[in-house]
């Protein structure tokens, strides 16, 4: 018999089965569109008539839309149903030293995005955010925007909002959330940005059937998220996943956390910065984009940082699948623009040194140079979409879409 919390049971209502096939017909119209009412059901398992109230009231609610007439050789031709793409979402991707604004829809298309610097003053910051959201608002004023998503180095307190962990961030103690939805006068939702690619990768990319997989961002950092048995893991104050700040060597450099020796200062892209002004001696330093373009030239010192880099990243992947026994790792972040010198790298040394059973397949994340700008938008949406039940409490954090469709 299964253990069930009955602290956090949830009674089979009806309230709960109309949300939970308002769930699988929502996924179902997003996996499958242009799709039919009369598919939906075949597909859904559902009534016609249950499939018509929903799809009524997620056409009010502006989640779909009707679209063309399909051509069918006999019997009625069927009105197909779409995602609305007038419908967006602001979403901000944040970095220590810039930040990267954009518009995407329904889709995960990226109708428009700006990059700006980051201030190290979080009221400063958040003023250049909100302008420059205001004027995209203006851009694309035929829209209808849901609202703001923002991906942030750090972790978020899913009770009070707040960012409660950014060691390469850096800030003060500063409510951005509030600040946003006082200046814009919309919903605002933050999230650490590797949750954030998880979702985005969940809500658009390729996990069909996946159960249990671990995303990995790298970029100034290292970030975690966690898929396991089909569901998110936030853990106590989504703090779950802070792989980057496991020690691998106390005596290595310090960490922005003021510990030693962390995955991060090994296997993020400031550790390759760091490989190759150690091993080349250059007189100025460079950015990793610049590194990348040094390594497909063939510099030396480039690809060996690269090689390095890549390395202590299949290092510290032994301890994520020793840990959580994921059947795929995802990486996100510029270090997957160089995938085909990295990746075997990774897997060799993730190899060496498996404890047993099925190795992880590893692999980029889709689309991986937006990926945390999408993530920020799906979370968004996924937030919004299991509140627009007026009956039910907005959930406060993201979840796995249960529908998937073969």
């Amino acid at each position: 018999m299964r253990r069930i919390d009955l602290t956090r049971a949830e009674l089979a209502s009806s309230e709960t089965a109309r949300r939970i096939n308002r769930d699988i017909v929502l996924e179902l119209v997003r996996a499958r569109q242009p799709i039919s009412r009369a598919d939906l059901a075949r597909y859904s398992g559902l009534q016609r008539s249950t499939v018509s109230q929903i799809i009524e009231q997620l056409i009010e609610e502006r989640w779909i839309r009707e679209g063309a007439v399909a051509k069918l050789p006999r019997g009625r031709r069927p009105t197909m149903l779409l995602l609305n793409d007038d419908l967006v979402v602001l979403a901000a991707d944040l970095h220590p030293r810039q930040v990267t604004v954009a518009v995407i829809d329904l889709n995960g298309r990226l109708l428009s995005h700006a990059e700006l610097p980051l201030s190290h003053d979080p009221q400063k910051a958040a003023t250049s955010i909100q302008e420059c959201m205001r004027r995209m608002r203006t851009l694309h004023a035929g829209k209808s925007f849901k609202g703001v998503g923002i991906s942030l180095p750090g972790r978020v307190d899913d009770q009070t909002h707040k960012l409660i962990f950014a060691p390469n961030l850096n800030w003060p103690d500063f409510d951005l959330r509030l600040a946003l939805e006082k200046a814009l006068r919309m919903p605002v939702e933050m999230e650490n940005a590797a949750n954030a690619c998880l979702t985005s990768e969940l809500w658009f990319g390729r996990m069909e059937g996946v159960q249990n997989a671990v995303l990995i961002t790298v970029s100034e950092g290292i970030g975690g998220g966690i898929l396991a048995n089909g569901q998110l893991v936030t853990g106590q104050q989504g703090m779950a996943g802070e792989f980057g700040h496991i020690p691998l060597d106390p005596r290595g450099p310090k960490c922005g956390c003021r510990q030693h020796g962390c995955w991060e200062t090994f296997a993020s892209c400031k550790a390759a910065l760091r490989y190759y002004q150690e091993s080349s001696q250059a007189a100025r330093s460079i950015t990793y984009h610049e590194l990348l373009a040094l390594a497909e030239e063939e510099n030396p010192h480039a690809v060996a940082a690269l090689t390095e880099q890549a390395r202590q990243i299949g290092r510290g992947l032994r301890l994520v699948t020793a840990s959580l026994a994921p059947e795929l790792v995802l990486i996100a972040g510029e270090v997957t623009s160089a995938w085909n010198r990295v990746a075997p790298i990774m897997r060799t040394e993730l190899e060496s040194q498996v404890l047993g059973g099925v190795i992880p397949r590893i692999q980029p994340t889709y689309d991986s140079e937006v990926a945390r700008l999408r993530g920020a938008a799906a979370m968004l949406l996924q937030r919004q979409a299991a509140g627009s039940n007026s009956s039910e409490k907005r959930e406060k954090r993201p979840r796995a879409h249960s529908a998937k469709t073969k």
